[in-house]
């Protein structure tokens, strides 16, 4: 058994007989591509754990300009909604050989700009970012040197590709939806106000009602975010607001704000869908297992994770990434279950 340790390549070369050429291609998965034979290859790779040799990734990085490692910046990976499409991504990075650095931003924006910077200086491949939505320069930089795809939300006015859900058009079908079953004063309870995602979805809240000849009460489109707590504080705000003339349904722009509302309409009892109903942004595991089950605009999460992977390997493989730049809009569907109910006579 070889005891000796091996620290560079020339001490691997020196230890195997072999060259330092055919090591780095055995070692940097070239064997095949470089006709070594399988004989060999399990013989370099033998001596290279016995002899407990560290290959030096970022040397090798260097080496190729290729580090094999992808971003990925969420803005809350407790949230199930992003949980999930970061699994799906790592899942599609692994198998095309990347391995994949996962920050969480905490729904902050200046976590957001240190994690860009972090992963700069990593020289990853590729990113993908869930941006917090607010400010953009950062990542308008990070695309001018990195390959870079945004998920969920996006910028107007920068030109950066982007896969999200339609929620403009999502937005449209559940508010219709309320408004087929009569309901005529419906509030609005939406995350950070400013975000691509946010806007969209309020933008079409108000134009559903503008269009079927309702007024919109500014009133009740309150929240400022993406926050089971703000949901909460959101929830009680629009109950003691409205002691006597409460709205008769609520449009909830995400899962987490959902879960706030219904924490605080526990608490004061009010009964879904009974005396208000209650549609909500997000289908979860839990939406159809809930005491009232949950009717829900379902986005296609693991779509969004999948095709945002697709257009990032295309941007690292094109030479002109411009070739490889677009954007995808993917649609929703509408789940409904006992959460709304009909107030017509």
């Amino acid at each position: 058994m070889i005891q000796k340790k091996a620290k560079t390549l020339k001490d691997l070369a020196k230890i195997s007989g072999f060259t330092e050429s055919t090591i780095s291609r055995v070692l940097n998965g070239l064997g095949t591509k470089y006709r070594i034979s399988e004989s060999t290859q399990t013989i370099i790779k033998k001596i290279a754990e016995d002899t407990s040799f560290s290959f030096n990734e970022n040397a090798r990085g260097l080496r190729l300009s290729k580090t094999s490692t992808i971003g990925l910046i969420v803005p809350d990976i407790s949230n199930s909604f992003f949980a999930k499409m970061a699994s799906l991504i790592e899942r599609e990075a692994r198998f095309h050989n990347y391995s994949i650095f996962l920050c969480d931003t905490d729904n902050s924006t200046k976590l957001e700009k240190m994690m860009v910077r972090l992963l700069q200086k990593r020289k990853v491949d590729g990113c993908i970012v869930a941006p917090i939505g607010l400010i953009s320069k950062h990542l308008e930089e990070l695309y001018n040197t990195t390959p870079t795809v945004l998920v969920d939300r996006f910028f107007e006015d920068i030109n950066i590709p982007y896969v999200t859900s339609d929620d403009y058009n999502g937005t449209i079908t559940a508010v219709t939806r309320l408004i087929e079953l009569g309901h005529t004063t419906i509030a609005c309870i939406q995350g950070i106000p400013g975000t691509s995602l946010n806007t969209n979805r309020v933008n079409a809240f108000k134009s559903t009602m503008n269009t079927h000849g309702l007024t919109v009460n500014e009133d009740l489109i309150i929240g400022n975010a993406f926050s089971e707590e703000d949901g909460y504080a959101s929830a009680k705000q629009l109950i003691n607001q409205n002691k006597v003339d409460m709205p008769t349904a609520i449009f909830s722009l995400s899962n987490a704000i959902t879960l706030g509302i219904l924490r605080a309409f526990s608490e004061e009892n009010i009964n879904i869908p009974e005396q208000i109903s209650v549609i909500s942004f997000d289908e979860e595991s839990y939406s159809g297992l809930l005491k009232t089950p949950m009717t829900t605009i379902s986005q296609p999460k693991e779509d969004i994770g999948r095709q945002a992977f697709s257009l990032l390997l295309k941007q690292i493989e094109a030479k002109d990434k411009k070739i490889a730049q677009k954007s995808i809009l993917l649609p929703t569907k509408l789940i409904i279950r006992d959460s709304i109910g009909s107030i017509l006579k």
